[in-house]
């Protein structure tokens, strides 16, 4: 599913609501404005502290792409390399020129274009291990943003939480306000723990988890490229790729007894 990561955040901050409303407390009381300011604030101070601008201006772009996730079809990418291995095979690797406007994926566009252009397998593979290696990189410094983020914010909510005790210690000749007083205090750690804990660490341990997915996605890929430039069998070429899927994905879904036949599909483009 690819919006896990959103679904699983919403379901664990429900799941806080209901347990406090089990107890009989109200969320409104968990509102507390400064120490919102505290957490929050202060955590993108220190991140701007940490890094550039430019990387915190990436973390709402790289928030999203964690929550809405990302599925790549690479059950289809092996329909795709195989068909071309085929024609490789039969027309020369040259006639692969014609395809390369039908290749929406910009890595095995270049890897493709390499080929017709005649470079050499050492090249063709330092050029797209090159490309990995970099997405790897980026991606890297995207994961740590939120983990540097997941350690700040508890430090954060300490740090609110000693300055409001601090005001509430000013005030011990008002005993009337004093628990309404510790329990803000108290918030400003709550924020600090939950936002890293239930948002900051989940989205940075997500971006790792994608990073692998698409690097093992573009190592198949660098893989296919290589095997059709030195001409291997395109039945031999299926089975070396199907060893990057998932067991459940790399054999297709046998029909029911008595079904119809399906039509034969036309190979999707990798998204």
């Amino acid at each position: 599913m690819k919006a896990i990561t959103g679904i699983g955040i919403a379901f664990a901050f429900g799941i806080l609501m209901v347990a406090v409303i089990m107890e009989g407390g109200s969320p409104a009381s968990f509102i507390n404005i400064p120490a919102f300011l505290i957490v929050v604030g202060g955590t993108m101070g220190a991140l701007m502290a940490s890094t550039s601008m430019h990387g915190v201006k990436l973390l709402p772009k790289l928030a999203i792409t964690a929550i809405k996730g990302a599925e790549y079809e690479a059950r289809g990418t092996v329909k795709q390399m195989v068909t071309l291995a085929e024609k490789a095979r039969r027309d020369g690797l040259l006639a692969l020129e014609d395809d390369l406007g039908e290749i929406e994926d910009e890595y095995t566009k270049k890897g493709i274009q390499l080929v017709v252009d005649g470079a050499d397998s050492d090249l063709v593979r330092a050029v797209l291990q090159s490309e990995i290696d970099g997405m790897a990189q980026r991606h890297k410094h995207g994961s740590h943003l939120f983990a540097m983020a997941g350690g700040f914010a508890p430090t954060l909510g300490i740090l609110g939480t000693v300055m409001s005790l601090v005001h509430v210690l000013e005030n011990l000749a008002n005993p009337a306000s004093l628990g309404h007083s510790i329990a803000g205090a108290f918030l400003a750690t709550l924020y600090g723990v939950g936002s890293a804990n239930l948002v900051f660490l989940p989205i940075g341990n997500k971006l790792k988890e994608l990073s692998a997915q698409e690097a093992n996605y573009r190592e198949m890929i660098l893989e296919a490229v290589l095997s059709i430039q030195a001409g291997d069998n395109p039945r031999m070429l299926a089975e070396k790729l199907e060893t990057f899927l998932a067991p459940e994905e790399r054999k297709e879904e046998e029909p029911k007894p008595g079904a119809a036949p399906a039509a034969p599909e036309a190979a999707p483009q990798p998204a």
